[in-house]
Order: C-alpha cells, then structure tokens, then sequence
C-alpha cells in the first residue's frame, strides 16, 4: 500500500490542473461499446477506477489503449456477454456496462459489483429498470443474470439514481421506438454522456433533466469525443485552496456546476472570481479575513454535492461556529470522521445522517488513513492545515479519483511526497 508523507502549514500557489471528468468518462468508456468501431475519448483522467474499468472492457474482447489522457476503443472483436468476476467486484461503477452489453447482445451475466464502503448501494434500481424494459432478470446467488433486447417503454425510476439514468439511457438508444425516463437523475456528467452518444447518432433529448426521452436508431457510428471537466475535483481544490488562504487559479472548470458550492463558500467568506481564459473558465482564489460556520445538507444535482461533504466539512473546522452537517445521500459516509479527530479535529456525530464540526484552533500532525476516495481527498486537505507531518495511508484509495494529486499539489508549493 501506498502513503502521502505531508508537511502541514502548508500555503498554495499558482495553478491546480482540473481533470477530466471520472464519472463521466466511466460510463462514456463502456458507451462506446455501442458502436461498431474505434472511438477515440479524450480528457479522460487517469486513475485506478478508469484503469479498472477498462481492463473490463478489455475482458469482453475490447481493443483498447490509454495514453496522455486519451482513450481509443475498438469494440469490433467485443464477443462476450460475460465480464470478469474478480474485475467487476473492484469497481462499483461496473453496473453501467450492463446497458451497452444489453443493447448489443440481448443478455449479460455480472456479479456482485464492488467499490467504496460509503454506504449500501444495491443495484435493486437498476434491475428494476431492465425489467421495464423487459429483460428478464434473474439472481443465481452469485451474478446477475440478464435476458432480453430491451424494448421501449416508458420508465419510472424508483430513485433519481445517476447510474441507473445512465444505464436506462445506453440500453434504449437502440431500441426501436420511443423510451421515455421518468424520476432520471440530472447530474451533468449524465448530460455528457447523451452529448456522446447524440454525436455517435442516437437521439436523446431531455438529458440534465428529470424527464428524458430516446427515440431508438438502428445504429451508432463511433466518433472522438473530449470528456467535461471534473466538478468534483474543481470543488476539492477550491476548498483547500480555501481552507489554508491561499491564492491559487483552478481550472478548467464549468463554474455553473458548482453553483450551491460556489454560493456556500461566498456566505462563509471565502474570497475568489471567475474568469475566461482561451474559451474555458477558471476560479482565483484571493486572501479572506475570518471564516464563518455555513450549515449544508447534501442532495442531488443541483444541490450541495455529497462527494463533497467531506472537504468541505474540513474547511468548517477553520470558520467561527458550529456547523450543521446533513448527509441525504449515504448513510455510512462519515468514516473520515475518525481520522479527523486524530488530528484533533472537534466532532460530534450526532446520528448517521448528521454532525456538528466545532472550529478548531489547532490541528495537529499525525499518522491516519483514507477510508474512501472523497474522504481521502478531505484528509488530506486536514494534512494541509495541521501543524507538522501528517503520514495518510492507503493512498490507493485516493488514486482511484484523483490523477496524480500529490504532483498537482506539489507543484502548487505543497511538500507532499508519495511513499510505496
């Protein structure tokens, strides 16, 4: 296993790099299965969750190479409909393959996905909607059976769940006739994907809102695409770029997908401005006097995103106050809690969903781990306040959605080392 070595007291400077989108290009990557042919996808991040979901596609027969943040894949000689076990089970996202293999086998075998211990994610949603496309779905124990073209239908999600919106939308857009998606998620990343597959020929309309409608096609043509940047990781280094008052630009980003974020750290006194720069946008961050405690509940797109509750719970241990945080989302996210107080964080948990963070004047160094990927990117931005040598464990865990986070912040000025 792999560590960060951090020295605490740490100021930020000049430019942190945003890249690609990971949850978008985790479902783009497998779209591209729909199309017989070599796509080209770039802006991809490389990170351990990509890596992971290629050597998948690689299992069903996929040709495919990753190099300078460019994927190309080749999906004529994909003739398996059954993915490997021991990858599936590394990598939560698998679920989304399900869609594409559907759409070009009418059958699937997956097993039991894995990922980050965040909280129960059955993959109940996604069965469901198979079903009301009328594929027949069957657990044998082990994997997941699925038989059957999906078939147009008009779709009811049970929750407005981002992969199961992904998933309806790749098995319908070759089905013939008109699929409509109620209850969809509206998250951007699912709006890049329909932008693909529109561009590879499909007909998607509605996609970033909760109702979305497919008319099918007959057949998608492969196509070189560039993947949105990552809104999670802009807001990650905006908040640390905060929390230790430093003056530093981010980007590229869409600053529109940040707007609760963006708002939340204006009302606690944050201090930065966006600016334009080649067509693409960038935050610059400037000095702030005093933080003040701002309470945030996470939701789904629009609202405060989950995936930063964690920094952003960091940055409040700076602001005068108590802070109120609401977690909707999972109810087994708080792991990074505990690491947070062996920096001497103040924490009090006051039930699954809900803690206060009380400000706390001092934290200092010590030895902890990364639980989760989020809650690894959270702990080490307490590493970045903390006075002295902060050692975080189980840096593998932060790979998995950060490209290279320790050269990014290095070169921000940051003395971070990695240790293998």
């Amino acid at each position: 296993m792999a560590s960060f070595k951090i020295q605490g007291k740490a100021k930020l400077s000049g430019h942190l790099s945003v890249s690609g989108a990971k949850n978008a290009a985790l479902k783009i990557i497998p779209a591209a299965l729909l199309a017989n042919g070599t796509s080209t996808i770039k802006n991809v991040p490389d990170i351990l969750d990509i890596r992971k979901m290629i050597d998948i596609l690689k299992s069903l027969g996929a040709k495919i190479t990753f190099e300078n943040n460019v994927v190309t894949i080749d999906s004529s000689q994909v003739k398996t409909y059954k993915p490997d076990d021991k990858l599936v089970k590394k990598l939560r996202g698998s679920v989304v393959i399900v869609g594409p293999i559907l759409s070009r086998f009418g059958k699937a075998v997956l097993t039991q996905p894995g990922g980050c211990l965040i909280g129960a994610r059955p993959i109940d949603d996604h069965t469901d909607l198979f079903e009301q496309l009328g594929v027949k779905v069957r657990f044998d124990g082990e994997r997941y059976h699925f038989n059957g073209f999906p078939k147009a239908s008009n779709i009811i999600l049970s929750h407005m769940s981002v992969t199961a919106t992904e998933n309806a939308i790749m098995a319908s857009v070759l089905s013939k006739g008109t699929t409509t998606v109620h209850m969809a998620a509206c998250e951007p990343e699912i709006a890049d994907l329909a932008e693909f597959l529109n561009n590879m020929g499909a007909k998607i309309e509605g996609a970033g809102t909760h109702d979305i409608k497919i008319e099918g096609v007959v057949k998608l043509e492969p196509i070189t695409y560039s993947i949105l940047p990552d809104r999670i990781e802009a807001g990650t280094y905006l908040i640390a770029a905060i929390a230790t008052n430093s003056q530093v630009t981010i980007g590229p980003l869409i600053s529109e997908h940040l707007s609760i974020v963006l708002k939340k750290l204006q009302d606690s006194g944050a201090r930065f401005e966006i600016f334009e720069k080649n067509g693409k946008e960038y935050i610059k961050t400037s000095k702030r006097g005093e933080l003040k405690s701002v309470n945030i509940d996470t939701r789904p797109y629009p609202g405060f995103p989950t995936d930063l509750q964690p920094p952003y719970a960091v940055l409040m241990t700076q602001a005068k106050g108590d802070t109120e945080i609401f977690e909707t989302i999972f109810e087994n996210r708080f792991g990074y809690l505990e690491e947070l107080r062996r920096l001497r964080a103040d924490v009090e948990i006051q039930n699954p969903h809900e803690f206060i963070i009380r400000h706390s004047n001092r934290l200092i160094g010590s030895e902890i781990s990364s639980r989760d990927i989020r809650g690894g990117a959270a702990v080490i931005i307490a590493a970045l306040l903390a006075e002295g040598e902060t050692v975080v464990e189980d840096a593998e865990f932060i790979d998995r959605g950060y490209e290279n986070i320790d050269k990014n912040l290095r070169n921000a000025g940051v003395s971070i080392t990695r240790q293998d």
